[in-house]
């Protein structure tokens, strides 16, 4: 991971947060809550930074996410639906304006010939709606993580404007 590029992109992000007086909160699985430590590297972000949840068990995405059972059992952790309620849970739980959720496939085992090592679906959450994209990403298991930290800021940066 780039940190002066991350770094510079998430400053931008808490500027254009604070600018709208918006908070964010966040939903991670795959990531394991490297977004959330990242984020919270930038001095200020206490302004715009709500909080998140690491919900990387099945059981844990369901009691604090309030995923639907079946619709993991149906569709997977790493799945378009699955993301999209947990970004939606995250935002009203925490109370926050904006939120992102990701759930993937770090690697280096757990991939499968439809999910691949390097799958992440992630979504972003706001009041006006929510919007879900799916990565293919490469390298190691921390390259994997990084780069869905960068993904999530970009994502973050496009919902912000």
């Amino acid at each position: 991971m780039d940190t002066n590029l991350i770094s510079r992109a998430i400053a931008e992000l808490g500027e254009c947060l604070r600018a709208h007086g918006n908070m964010l909160a966040t939903a991670e699985s795959c990531t394991g809550g490297l977004l959330s430590s990242t984020l919270t590297d930038v001095p200020g972000s206490s302004e715009w930074f709500a909080g998140g949840i690491v919900a990387y068990a099945y059981e844990v995405k369901t009691k604090l996410l309030g995923v639907p059972k079946e619709m993991l059992e149906e569709h997977g952790a790493v799945s378009e639906p699955v993301v999209r309620a947990m970004a939606e849970t995250v935002l009203k739980t925490v109370g926050a304006d904006v939120s992102v959720a990701i759930s993937g496939i770090a690697g280096p085992g757990g991939g499968t010939p439809d999910k691949p090592v390097g799958t992440v679906w992630m979504a972003w959450a706001w009041a006006g709606g929510v919007r879900a994209k799916c990565y293919t990403f490469s390298g190691d298991r921390a390259s994997v993580k990084g780069q869905s930290v960068m993904a999530a800021v970009n994502g973050l940066l496009s919902v912000a404007r």
